[in-house]
């Protein structure tokens, strides 16, 4: 018979447990919406997510809840109980504490607004005009202010900004992103003028050739068999559809990912789908037995984008991974690639050119476009910039950091979704998401010192099998910085991504 710890523990995960249920039916939700979606479901769809954004609050801030955490943590035989199950406590107070001061009517106006702002950002991104789009993203802002507010209190962060960045990325601060930023941005830039001073220059035609996306679904396939990410068997948890914007969605046994086709830059989708499959990877690969706990999700969205970044570049973009793909590669798009040589294939793939898209950045720009972000992010809810300088201050910016001309504000300040989404405060996970994945790349390749002969192989499961001993199976056992400590022995650090850059770089263009 269970202690009464145990009895009041197993209360509170049967509590926690449809809440998790619920939110893996608003991620298909949210699919369907990008995906299959009619475009007068728009209304609908956004009352079908407001709806279940409410529900899911009310579950969360039910006062059962609240009694039953209290009487765990008022036990002095809280102690008792493992690891995983103290940790389970923890994270489901600081979800109880996340929602419950969040008026419920503000959460469904949130969750209804963000909606209807990403179909107005889908048409406005389309007409090449902000001023469909700016209204609407008044609103979310105004929003989301309201509830950063809040969320100081609850968290004891010195800034809005800072208590929308922990809610993706738990622990972190603006002022430690800045730090870790201004490093960051000093190394790339290094890098940057090095390759500019390279006698040998990337073919950029490679990438342009046109290549049908017939042939693109082909090379899809190829690439999601290669990493192991299941969408035909009888036993599949995945499946490919394609979007405005490629993301990932689901949770373990359902998880999906889109990519966007373009017939004059093959590699992008080939690239998004890595990406996308390395997101898909770390969900499915959870540990089944904390499938409905706290403990079960992902750590943060920096170790995630770490996972699909690994897949994405230190894997895919490896002259190792493009040497075994090649052949494959010239078969699957017919005559595009006669005569492209292997060498300038991998030096086109891994091109370091200043662009207007972060999702088309090369591994060296892309930090600077994230950076950007970060900066106007911060700006926003310090009051320092307002909606309708966005364009301006945007395009001052890719100016001045990448030195590159915005034409148009889809190109511009309407390039991502994110801001319409009202995930305030993500951006940054994809910049420590690379910095994680150096520090990962740095001890895999200590442990596991020939995992490049066995991607030239055409082998995966060296890589796969080392994220998931260290990352994927820890979930959410452990806080981001906690867990890159726990794998890699180290405090969160910019060298290890820096020094493999430069590397990469130095080897790929003869400097």
């Amino acid at each position: 018979m269970p202690s009464e710890i145990e009895a009041t523990y197993e209360q509170l995960m049967a509590r926690m447990r449809p809440i998790y249920v619920l939110r893996s039916a608003a991620s298909i939700t949210q699919w369907d919406m990008e995906t299959m979606m009619p475009p007068r479901g728009l209304n609908l769809k956004s009352e079908q997510l407001a709806l279940l954004s409410v529900i899911g609050h009310e579950w969360l801030v039910a006062p059962e809840i609240e009694s039953l955490l209290k009487r765990l943590e008022t036990n002095s035989a809280l102690a008792s109980l493992d690891w995983v199950s103290r940790r389970n406590v923890h994270l489901a107070r600081r979800e109880y504490d996340d929602e419950a001061k969040l008026p419920t009517e503000l959460v469904e106006k949130l969750g209804k607004q963000s909606t209807i702002a990403v179909g107005i950002w889908k048409r406005a991104k389309a007409a090449r005009d902000f001023s469909i789009f700016r209204p609407e993203l008044e609103k979310n802002i105004e929003l989301k202010k309201q509830a950063a507010e809040i969320l100081m209190g609850v968290k004891g962060t010195k800034t809005q900004y800072d208590a929308l960045v922990d809610q993706f990325e738990p622990g972190m601060t603006s002022e430690r992103i800045g730090e870790v930023f201004a490093e960051m941005r000093d190394g790339l830039i290094a890098i940057m003028k090095k390759v500019e001073g390279a006698q040998v220059k990337p073919d950029m035609t490679i990438q342009s050739r046109k290549v049908p996306i017939k042939a693109q679904h082909s090379i899809s396939a190829a690439a999601m068999d290669f990493i192991g990410y299941d969408t035909k068997s009888a036993n599949a948890g995945g499946r490919l559809d394609e979007t405005e914007h490629p993301f990932t969605t689901g949770y373990y046994d359902d998880v999906r990912i889109t990519t966007h086709y373009y017939e004059e830059r093959f590699s992008s989708s080939l690239f998004s789908v890595l990406h996308e499959g390395g997101h898909a990877l770390y969900d499915q690969s959870l540990p089944s037995e904390w499938m409905y706990q706290p403990v079960g999700n992902p750590c943060s969205y920096g170790i995630h984008e770490s996972q699909s970044r690994f897949v994405e570049n230190m894997v895919g973009r490896s002259p190792e991974f493009i040497a075994w793909f090649t052949p494959k590669l010239r078969r699957m798009t017919g005559k595009a690639l006669i005569g492209v040589k292997l060498k300038e294939l991998v030096r086109a793939m891994n091109a370091v050119v200043p662009s207007k898209i972060r999702t088309e950045a090369d591994e060296v720009t892309y930090g600077l476009h994230v950076i950007i972000r970060f900066e106007i992010e911060r700006d926003i809810f310090a009051d320092k910039v307002k909606v309708e300088e966005l364009p301006q201050v945007w395009n001052e910016k890719y100016k001045r950091y990448l030195g590159v001309d915005i034409e148009h504000d889809s190109e511009g300040v309407m390039q991502d979704t994110h801001w319409a989404g009202n995930a305030f405060g993500y951006f940054p996970s994809y910049a420590l998401g690379n910095i994680y994945g150096g520090m990962f790349l740095e001890k895999m390749s200590g442990e596991v010192p020939n995992w490049r002969a066995s991607v030239r192989k055409g082998d995966f499961s060296p890589v796969k099998t080392w994220l998931h001993a260290n990352v994927h199976s820890k979930a959410n056992l452990y806080d981001p910085a906690d867990l890159v400590k726990n794998v890699t022995g180290k405090d969160l650090e910019i060298r290890p991504f820096i020094r493999y850059l430069d590397e990469k770089m130095s080897r790929i263009y003869e400097i």
